[in-house]
């Protein structure tokens, strides 16, 4: 395997590892399966840092809508990604990777806090890194915080994993003529609200020039795909060359 990316932030979503799209709790044979390609990529000398979501445990805009108040809701679903963080965790190492738990939020039993300098010394031990707790702040999204460790640690690319091939210019579940874009800028993404990240983690990664790479998880060897730099999924930079190409 050649690697295009040496050091990559892979952001997976709390309802990735259910194993259903929409459920809740954690599935097994999900999290064997995404922590046995996660071990090939990194066997294969990618350093690989994880920033993961809390959906699958509690989601915090049902949380508002029955009445929490949004701080509380965020630090629940904060909490739930240090529970998934766990069982990621625990996942990695019975695939005979070394990983650390890195939370922003402060859990001492259970993972290390959060400090930069730390994080990329475990990379460069070659150790899998699992940031939780989000960015430790309520009214930010994992998104974000994907951003901002991604920055933080100098990653080379920000790898968004998602139930979806790409980014479409419609919602391909409810639109059968939705098109995808294979790449698309920064400043189309925003004006376009377009759902698969939210604005802000875009905006940051737009003005620290990070490049996104969105794509589908559910095909086995995609995340070894997305360090080798094939053109898959939507590739999303400053520039798009000339326009954004769109395929069916």
């Amino acid at each position: 395997m050649a690697l295009k990316f040496k050091r990559i932030l892979l952001k997976l979503s709390g309802e990735a590892l259910c194993g259903v799209p929409g459920g809740f709790g954690l599935a097994p044979e999900t999290l064997e399966t995404i922590s046995a390609e996660l071990a090939e990529v990194h066997q294969a000398g990618a350093e690989i840092g994880i920033v993961i979501g809390g959906g699958n445990i509690f989601r915090g805009l049902k949380g508002r809508a029955q009445g929490l108040a949004r701080t509380s809701a965020d630090y629940m679903g904060m909490m739930a990604t240090v529970i998934n963080g766990i069982a990621l965790q625990d996942a990695l190492e019975k695939q005979g990777v070394q990983t650390r738990l890195l939370t922003a939020l402060d859990v001492r039993s259970v993972a290390e806090p959060y400090i930069r300098r730390r994080a990329i010394r475990h990379l460069e031990k070659g150790r899998i890194v699992i940031f939780v707790a989000g960015t430790g702040n309520p009214y930010f999204s994992t998104d974000t915080a994907a951003a901002l460790r991604a920055m933080e640690i100098q990653a080379d690319v920000l790898c968004k994993a998602t139930k979806v091939e790409g980014v479409y210019d419609k919602d391909p579940v409810k639109f059968e003529d939705a098109r995808m874009y294979r790449h698309i800028t920064y400043d189309h993404f925003i004006q376009e609200r377009i759902g698969v990240m939210d604005a802000t983690a875009v905006t940051l990664c737009r003005d620290n020039r990070m490049p996104i790479r969105v794509f589908a998880l559910s095909n086995r060897g995609n995340i070894q795909r997305v360090a080798e730099g094939a053109p898959i999924g939507t590739l999303v930079t400053e520039s798009d060359g000339a326009h954004a190409e769109q395929s069916h």
